[in-house]
């Protein structure tokens, strides 16, 4: 019995189907970063890493000092509370 004539196909055939399941988990990973919602967590900007503007400036990246109270970043929802110092509205 001649292996190639079976072993060619089984090898492509198992190889479209990883491309396959790899490709179905590449989207699935892309629409549940578009479903995750975000919010504003204030108090827990490193300095210099914040999302946007504020009463004291006009755009990201401007924080000056570490967890300033009127800085905030985008976290995913849920994980501000968790944080120490961190805060869902401004102080």
């Amino acid at each position: 019995m001649n292996y190639s004539k079976v072993l060619k196909p089984a090898i492509l055939a198992s190889g479209a189907v990883a491309m396959a399941m790899a490709m179905v988990s590449i989207d699935a990973s892309a629409s549940d970063d578009k479903a995750m919602k975000k919010e504003k967590c204030y108090g827990v900007v490193a300095k210099g890493h914040n999302d946007c503007a504020t009463a004291s400036h006009s755009c990201a990246g401007q924080a000056k000092e570490d967890a300033a109270s009127g800085e905030w970043i985008y976290l995913p929802k849920g994980h501000c509370e968790r944080i120490v110092g961190g805060k869902l509205a401004e102080a």
